[in-house]
């Protein structure tokens, strides 16, 4: 059964789809409200609660217009180099600092039988997660979309010979607090992951994408010097195993459009306008 919080995000991102397929026609709020059978005040409330702009101010960070603009800002490579040093990229916002330590061959060799990995599922604005984490950080983080059990089963098939643990430890809710605190406060989230150097150094440079920023594939193969590679760093992006925390959902197409998803191009804008929504009006 859902959860209140999972009705409300899957009704969010109904309206989303709507406002997106049909932006030339600028539909009212009347028309969005309608679309999801709610009055245009409920749908006005729940849609401030959640993102906390109006819909059309929503509308306007997805746009492809906003996506160009912010594909152009050549002070995005200042507000990297302030995110990589863990200082605050505009003074309005301290991006979470991250950092990625790539699991040795015997951490996970023979399916990771020697790994031992506390699991649970949270809530978050974008609909249930399954988060798992070692001693040592994050291993894992996926949407549960179906159902909390075919969920765990995609992340036992990565490591089928770990010990798992049905916990919520210290260094999963650290992580969780992205969702819900002041990200000025944000502990150091470190992650553990399993990856070819190729994908974890593309997994690091997503990290400097800025909260509210936006690259492209090439952008982001300009970036690890490797400017022919874009298909293989698509590829990379897409193996992403921990869900927002690498935010492989601020990679778009060079055009400015938002392009696919592992999760959905419905949840993929709503991460996009959520964060913008955030840095804007902070």
């Amino acid at each position: 059964m859902e959860t209140q919080q999972e009705l409300d995000y899957n009704r969010i991102a109904a309206a989303i789809d709507f406002l997106r397929l049909n932006y030339k026609s600028q539909p009212s709020l009347d028309d969005a409200a309608a679309h999801i059978n709610l009055s245009p005040f409920h749908f006005q409330r729940m849609f401030k609660d959640w993102a906390g702009v109006t819909p059309k101010q929503f509308l306007q960070y997805i746009s492809l217009e906003h996506a160009k603009s912010l594909l152009k800002d050549k002070s995005a490579t200042l507000l990297d180099a302030a995110f990589e040093t863990g200082l605050s990229g505009t003074g309005r916002l301290h991006d979470l600092f991250m950092k990625i330590e790539g699991m040795t061959p015997g951490e996970y060799k023979n399916g990771g039988e020697h790994l031992h990995i506390n699991y649970s599922f949270a809530e978050s604005p974008f609909g249930k997660l399954l988060i798992a984490s070692t001693i040592k950080g994050i291993c894992y983080m996926a949407f549960a979309d179906e159902d909390e059990e075919t969920a765990f089963a995609q992340l036992f098939k990565l490591f089928p010979k770990a010990r798992f643990h049905n916990f919520l430890d210290t260094i999963q809710q650290n992580a969780l607090y992205i969702f819900t605190q002041d990200w000025s406060k944000l502990p150091e989230i470190k992650l553990h992951l399993k990856g070819t150097p190729f994908q974890l150094k593309v997994w690091e440079t997503l990290l400097t994408v800025p909260m509210g920023g936006l690259t492209s594939y090439n952008g982001l193969a300009n970036k690890i010097n490797s400017p022919t590679a874009s298909r293989a760093v698509g590829s990379a992006v897409g193996d992403n195993p921990v869900a927002f925390l690498i935010p492989c959902h601020r990679v778009i197409r060079s055009t400015g459009e938002i392009g696919q998803y592992h999760w959905g191009s419905n949840r993929k804008s709503a991460m996009i306008g959520w964060e913008s929504s955030r840095v804007i009006g902070a």
